[in-house]
This record gives structure tokens, sequence and C-alpha cells, in this order.
């Protein structure tokens, strides 16, 4: 990931059985994202491997102000309704880096 200090998070429950859909739709979206101003590297979806039922969505940004920025952008709604579409239950978040552990040297 990249060493961006604010994050967008997202625990994604898709709909039984619609789970390409909704990782088609989620891509889709996020590329839309990273090429926005103040988004800060590439956005990740990973599976939880304990509940495969859920997804967890990592999305880097150089400021708290871009990631609102981002959400107050007037395609935000109709884009991340394409995405909602496939979810079951879905919770938002936004994280600030306060801490970074680097492999010894």
């Amino acid at each position: 990931m990249s060493d961006a200090p604010f994050y967008s998070t997202g625990s994604w429950q898709p709909f039984a059985g619609q789970e390409a859909q909704f990782l088609e739709a989620w891509t889709e979206f996020s590329r839309w994202a990273a090429d926005l101003p103040g988004a800060g590297g590439t956005p990740v979806m990973v599976r939880d491997l304990r509940s495969p039922e859920r997804f967890v969505s990592f999305m880097p940004w150089e400021s708290l102000e871009a990631i609102q920025g981002w959400k107050a952008h007037e395609e935000f709604k109709e884009r991340m309704s394409r995405v909602q579409a496939f979810v079951e239950k879905f919770a938002p978040t936004e994280a600030e880096v306060v801490a970074r552990a680097r492999p010894a040297a």
C-alpha cells in the first residue's frame, strides 16, 4: 500500500451469489476515484478468510479534505449506487494513519 496518511475504508457484504458483479462494480467505482485529485494510491479490496461473505476495501488519500471532496463530488452518489446495488450490508469509515512498522534494516 501507499504511504498516504488517510484511508477511506468500507466493510461490505454483497448479496449471496452476486460477489462477482459486486467486485466488478467496485473496481469500476474505485478506478474512477483513484483518478481524482488527492487520491493517494491504488485502492484495494480484500476478502475476510474467516468470514468469506465479508469484504473490506482500502483507498489511500492525501488528506481528509480529499476524502470529503470525493464524497461531495457530483458523480459520487450515482457511481456508489452502482456498487451498492449488489450489497446487502455496507459500513464506511475514514481512517488516519497513526503509526507505521517498517522492517528493521
